[in-house]
C-alpha cells in the first residue's frame, strides 16, 4: 500500500495534519491509528440527558493565548462555553476537619470547553477526511528507511502485518512512546533518541474521576464545584456540568500511579465518592454515573517511564533528525514537540503546522 505521506497516530495532531494536507491539495496520505477509535488522549463518556458527553482527557483550552486552536474550533462550527467558576471554593486540609469555604476567583485567561466534549473537535475533523485514508487498529511496530521510500510495518489485533510504502513520515504520538514502541531502521541518532525518551508524556501519569448527578446541588449552596484537598484521594476538583445543565464533578486523583494500581478501581471509586460527600454533602453519595480514567494504564499512551508525574510543562525536544538517513523524511508532530504549547491541545495544532511548513519548504528547495 503506497502513499506520499504516512501519519502515525490518530489523535488531534494526526487528524489535524491530515486535514491540513487535504487543504493543500495533498490527499495521497495514509493515517495509521493503533486503537479501534480515533482521538488519542481526547476521550469522552456519555451520560445524562440527550447523551451528554463528559471529558476523561483534556477538558479546557484558552482562546486568548491559543488563538490558532480557537480559530480551528470556530472554522469547524463548534460551540464553546466558559468553565463554570461562579461561587465559593472549598479547601480540605484533613478528612477529619470540615473543609474551609473561601471566595472563588475566575481564572485568567478564561478556560473554555466544547459543547459535546473535546471529542467534538476530533470527530469534526475526522468527518472532513477521506475515510479510505484512515486505518484503525494498525499498530506500527517498525519503520525502515529504504533508498526509494520508507516502509511502515503495522500489525492488526490478530497479528497480521501490513506494509505501507511512503515518502515521508509524521509521528503523531508522544516522543517517549515512539521510541519505546517502534523500531527505527536505521536507528535514529542517539542524541535524538535520548531526548525523546526523556520527554514526559502529557496526561500519561494522571487519572481523572468523574461523577455525574441528576442536578448541580453544589451550585444551590453557592459553591463553584472547585475544591483543593491535601488529603485526597482527589487533589483538585472542578465543575464538569455541560452547557445544557447536565450536572457533574470531576477531579484529578492525587495518588501515585503504583498506589492507584494497588488500591484497585472499586476501592478508589468508593474513596473518591466519600471525599465528595465530605466536601459537598450527602447528595454526592449517589452519582448517576461514576468512572475513573487512569491514563497510566493506557498502553497506547503511557510507558513505564511515565509512571512518575512531572509537576510542570516542559520544553520541547527536537522534532526531526538533522543528519543521516532520516533527515528530511521524518518529523514529530505530537503536542510534546510543540515549541509554543508543549503538553497542551494547542500544541498538537502548532507542532503539526510547523512540520508541514518545513516539509513543503524542503520540497520546494
Amino acid at each position: 500500500m503506497n502513499a506520499r505521506i504516512g501519519i502515525i497516530g490518530g489523535g488531534l495532531a494526526g487528524l489535524y495534519a491530515a486535514l491540513r494536507l487535504q487543504a493543500r491539495g495533498i490527499e495521497d496520505f495514509v493515517l495509521l491509528e493503533a486503537a479501534g477509535r480515533f482521538g488519542g488522549r481526547i476521550e469522552t463518556v456519555t451520560a445524562g440527558h440527550d447523551d451528554a458527553r463528559f471529558d476523561l482527557g483534556p477538558t479546557w483550552f484558552w482562546p486568548e493565548i491559543q488563538p490558532e486552536l480557537d480559530h480551528q474550533v470556530c472554522e469547524l462550527g463548534l460551540e464553546r462555553f466558559a468553565q463554570h467558576e461562579t461561587g465559593d471554593t472549598l479547601i480540605e486540609r484533613s478528612p477529619d476537619i470540615p473543609p474551609t469555604r473561601t471566595r472563588g476567583y475566575p481564572g485568567a485567561p478564561t478556560a473554555m470547553r466544547l459543547v459535546g466534549g473535546m471529542s467534538a473537535l476530533t470527530e469534526a475533523i475526522q468527518a472532513r477526511l477521506a475515510p479510505q485514508r484512515l486505518h484503525g487498529e494498525q499498530r506500527v511496530t517498525r519503520i525502515a528507511a529504504q533508498r526509494d521510500g520508507i516502509d511502515i510495518h503495522a500489525a492488526n489485533p490478530q497479528g497480521r502485518v501490513t506494509t505501507y510504502r511512503v515518502d515521508r513520515v509524521m509521528l503523531a504520538l508522544p516522543p517517549r512512546l515512539a521510541v519505546a514502541s517502534i523500531e527505527f531502521s536505521p536507528a535514529l541518532p542517539d542524541a535524538l533518541t535520548n531526548a525523546w525518551r526523556e520527554t514526559p508524556t502529557w496526561m500519561a501519569p494522571h487519572a481523572k474521576y468523574l461523577a455525574v448527578y441528576p442536578r448541580a446541588f453544589w451550585r444551590e449552596r453557592g459553591l463553584s464545584g472547585e475544591a483543593r484537598s491535601a488529603s485526597g484521594p482527589l487533589a483538585e476538583i472542578h465543575d464538569a456540568a455541560t452547557v445544557k445543565g447536565d450536572a457533574a464533578l470531576f477531579g484529578f486523583i492525587g495518588l501515585p500511579t503504583d498506589l492507584r494500581a494497588r488500591v484497585g478501581e472499586a476501592a478508589l471509586l468508593a474513596a473518591c465518592r466519600a471525599q465528595l460527600v465530605r466536601l459537598f454533602g450527602k447528595e454526592a453519595a449517589e452519582p448517576r454515573l461514576e468512572v475513573i480514567k487512569d491514563w497510566a494504564a493506557a498502553n497506547l499512551t503511557a510507558t513505564a517511564a511515565d509512571r512518575s508525574a512531572t509537576p510542570h510543562h516542559w520544553g520541547a525536544p527536537e522534532s526531526a533528525p538533522i543528519s543521516g538517513a532520516w533527515r528530511g523524511r521524518l518529523a514529530g508532530i505530537g503536542s510534546e514537540w510543540s515549541t509554543r504549547y508543549p503538553g497542551y491541545l494547542a500544541g498538537a495544532i502548532d507542532a503539526a503546522e510547523a512540520a508541514i511548513g518545513t516539509m513543503f519548504m524542503e520540497s520546494a528547495s
